[in-house]
Order: C-alpha cells, then sequence, then structure tokens
C-alpha cells in the first residue's frame, strides 16, 4: 500500500521501519528539523531510534506531498497534538484516503480520540491498538495488534493489507471497547510502578495490583460500552500486560517515581514524553460519574494523584479490591494478601 505517516517519534519511525521491510510505499511527515535532516543524510531517526534503518522512506516536512499518493494516512502524534492538528490536515485529505490513528491516548478535553476525529474529519477512520513497544516492533520482533472500525470492510482491509512477517493485524469489531482499553491500561501500568517504587515490593505485590485493574476493568468498561470479549485480545489483555511491565513503559516509569515517594508534579516533569495514565484516571472516573456508575478502584487512584493518599495507602486499598466476588470460597483480603505495611519487615 502506499502509506504516509504524520509524525516520526519512536513509534511512527518504527512503524515506518516495520513496512517499508514489507515493501509497502511509505512517506513520512514531520515538523523536526533535526528528524528530517538526520533522515535524508543518514537514513536513519537518530533522534528517536539511532539503529533503525529507513531506506526507501520519503520524508518532508511538507503535509501536503506526505499524503498526495497515500492510500492510508497514519496518525503517529501525541494525542494532544492531532486534536490541534485536524484542522491543518482536513484541507489536504482527499475523501477515500483511510485515516489510521495509533496514537495511544486522550483528546482535548479528556475525550476519546475517536470521537475527535469523527467531529473533524468525514474520511474512514480507524484505530490500532495492542503491544506494540516501539523499538521491538523496528527491530522485527513479533508483535500483534488489532485493527478497529466503525466501518467493518475498512478494518478488514487494513489488517489484511498491513500485516507482516513480524505483525500480525487481526480484525477487531469493537473499536469502542479497543479504545476504552487503551486508557485503562495506563492507569493499570501507573499502579503497577508503585510496586517497583517501594523497591521491596516485587513481582507479586504487582501481579496484586495487576489483577485488581483486570478487575475493575472488565467489570467497568462493558458498563460504558465496551464488548467483554475485548478483554482477551492483543487490544486488551495483551497491551495491559506490555504496558504494566515493560521498561519501556512511561506510565509504570510514572508510578514507579509516586511509589518511591515523588509528587506527582515532579514525576510528570521528569518525563519528556506523555505519560497518559494521569489523564485516564480523571477521564475514566468522569465516564463513569456521567452513566451514573461509581468505581472505588479510580476513586482511590485519583487520590492518589491528588495528594490525599499515600502511595502505600493506596496499593493496600487497591490490593483489598483484589477478594474475589464470584466464586464459592470467598477469602478474606487481609488474609488472602500481605499487607503493604509488612513488605519492610
Amino acid at each position: 500500500m502506499n502509506i504516509a505517516i504524520l509524525g516520526l517519534g519512536n513509534f511512527g519511525t518504527a512503524i515506518a521501519a516495520c513496512w517499508l521491510r514489507a515493501g509497502h510505499d511509505v512517506a513520512g511527515w514531520t515538523v523536526e528539523d533535526e528528524v528530517f535532516e538526520s533522515i535524508e543524510s543518514t537514513g536513519m531517526n537518530q533522534k528517536y531510534l539511532d539503529h533503525v534503518s529507513l531506506d526507501g522512506l520519503a520524508c518532508t516536512m511538507d503535509i501536503e506531498n506526505a499524503i498526495a499518493d497515500a492510500e492510508v494516512v497514519v496518525l503517529a502524534l501525541p494525542s494532544h497534538v492531532i486534536c490541534n492538528f485536524l484542522g491543518d490536515l482536513k484541507p489536504h485529505l482527499r475523501e477515500a484516503q483511510v485515516v489510521l490513528n495509533v496514537s495511544k491516548g486522550l483528546g482535548t478535553r479528556d475525550r476519546l480520540m475517536s470521537d475527535v476525529i469523527a467531529e473533524n474529519l468525514t474520511n474512514p477512520a480507524a484505530i490500532m491498538v495492542g503491544p506494540t513497544i516501539a523499538p521491538e516492533l523496528a527491530d522485527g520482533v513479533f508483535s500483534t495488534a488489532i485493527v478497529a472500525s466503525r466501518e467493518a470492510s475498512v478494518a478488514d482491509r487494513l489488517a489484511q493489507n498491513l500485516t507482516t512477517d513480524t505483525f500480525l493485524l487481526s480484525v477487531g469489531v469493537d473499536p469502542r471497547g479497543a479504545e476504552l482499553w487503551s486508557v485503562f491500561k495506563n492507569v493499570i501500568a501507573l499502579t503497577c510502578g508503585l510496586s517497583d517504587g517501594l523497591g521491596a515490593g516485587g513481582d507479586n505485590l504487582k501481579a496484586a495490583l495487576f489483577l485488581a485493574g483486570c478487575r475493575e476493568a472488565t467489570r467497568l468498561l462493558p458498563q460504558l460500552g465496551a464488548s467483554p470479549d475485548t478483554f482477551l485480545t492483543p487490544a486488551g489483555l495483551g497491551d495491559v500486560f506490555v504496558t504494566a511491565t515493560s521498561a519501556h513503559g512511561r506510565n509504570r516509569s510514572l508510578g514507579e517515581q509516586l511509589g518511591s515517594g515523588a509528587s506527582l508534579a515532579s514525576a510528570e516533569a521528569s518525563s519528556a514524553m506523555v505519560t497518559e495514565g494521569v489523564r485516564a484516571s480523571r477521564l475514566l472516573k468522569k465516564l463513569a460519574w456521567a452513566d451514573g456508575l461509581s468505581s472505588v478502584y479510580l476513586d482511590d487512584i485519583n487520590a492518589l494523584l491528588d495528594g490525599a493518599l499515600t502511595a502505600t495507602a493506596c496499593i493496600e486499598r487497591l490490593t483489598a479490591a483484589t477478594e474475589p466476588k464470584s466464586v464459592g470460597l470467598r477469602v478474606r483480603a487481609e488474609t488472602a494478601f500481605p499487607r503493604v505495611a509488612n513488605l519492610h519487615r
């Protein structure tokens, strides 16, 4: 296919390398002078993924040139940038061009990106969600993701044509659910990072926090419009797992800093890249309230972010919430999990 990738950061560069190796015609657009000059002079993006060949990439800083021949226009910019960018993009789009959003995040005023795109563009649109750590995807490590769209034929065409030997795309039939999971997984990753920040927390505690998050997501997200089946897909459990455990995960790293005692302001300031877990926590709580739903899990995490709970107190409350509710043998949380207060003994 003829593909235009708008945004050549970590993920835009990785997906460009992946599709170039598969023989697609790929153009890349960037607003960063140093990125453009690096690719033009060395064939690599030395700012982001300096070991990855981009041989054959048609790199440009002109948006019209970038998408002129494209069948698929890929939005690989940070989500908060995309929202302001859509107005600039719209005059250059042709009606038949498919807009594929690969940015994992929230739009302006904490809305789902699909809603923002639908409000601004009339083109067929899809999202791609899955456990796709950029350096691994760029290096050809086998990865999976789903492509979902409100138009099933669009998702089917993209999945068939953009799957490669190392990147398996499947068709998602629940675009809203896929997007909700892509938001919630950042919250789960943030809480798992709290365990790393404690130092003595260990993987057992992280597993308890992981379980608490997955349990709450499988309870709450179907009430917000997600299909329960989406949990067992790359967009659900697959993406949650890699985001919550990978050393590359920005939201896990933010949680690690909070767990070690840093304030939210200092933790966010130390990251050069956007961490979506904070905004995701706010949005999900707002969505739940709007639908008349409650979530003690989200209440506790937002209390942590607001400074009303310490990391230790938050972890205690979250692990207590892992008590089984639907099995015959009920186990009290106090005996099922070691108390966080005893971690340092």
